[in-house]
């Protein structure tokens, strides 16, 4: 039975990471992975963004914290997403981006968070080089959405979400290709695209037999 705890988790982290030379680097040294959408060939000019894989400590039970778009935002629009977004020339790295946004999106103070890695940034498709921080949140934090960017704020179960068994590989034509990516249905809320392929990510790097 796995243990799907925070500290369990961070554990696991710590050590797949210790195993893969890759996550000793530099966050932006760390070679990209590119999402299924992606086709080879394609010349984005990648903008620098940064997500908080906010890990909340509920006992053995862990969840992430996860946001919903609003409907009328210019990209992205409605669907969910983690805390996060561009990282700006005033932020001092891509975890200050992480948790500025956090903080400016959904009211998480950074007294609450425990950052303790990078994943590998991931390319969206759509033009972002995306660093997703890993971190831990205690318990005792209050959220409040910013209405201009957040519809909804809700958590999932770390355990539903490193489950493969939750994992739907999906297709539809986009921009004149087919484009692949991953959905993780929820109750009334579907995870997909960029969000979906970050948790995939994840699954391979710490739960993957």
């Amino acid at each position: 039975m796995i243990d799907f705890s925070a500290a369990a988790f961070r554990e696991r982290v710590q050590k797949a990471f210790s195993q893969d030379s890759e996550h000793a680097r530099a966050p932006h040294d760390k070679t990209p992975i590119k999402d299924l959408a992606w086709h080879e060939g394609e010349v984005l000019h990648l903008k620098d963004a940064a997500v908080l894989i906010p890990i909340v400590d509920r006992g053995n039970e862990a969840s992430i914290i996860l946001t919903q778009r609003t409907d009328h935002l210019a990209s992205h629009a409605g669907q969910i997403a983690f805390p996060g977004g561009k990282v700006d020339d005033h932020d001092a790295s891509a975890e200050g981006a992480a948790l500025r946004e956090a903080d400016e999106e959904i009211g998480l103070k950074p007294e609450f968070v425990d950052v303790f890695g990078y994943m590998r940034p991931y390319v969206s498709s759509t033009g972002f080089r995306i660093f997703p921080v890993l971190c831990t949140v205690r318990e005792g934090f209050e959220l409040v959405a910013n209405p201009g960017e957040v519809a909804d704020i809700f958590e999932v179960p770390l355990r539903f979400l490193m489950d493969p068994d939750n994992h739907q590989r999906k297709s539809a034509e986009w921009r004149g290709k087919m484009r692949h990516y991953f959905a993780m249905p929820y109750g009334d809320y579907y995870i997909w695209g960029v969000t979906a392929g970050i948790l995939r990510n994840l699954y391979e790097t710490v739960y993957s037999p």
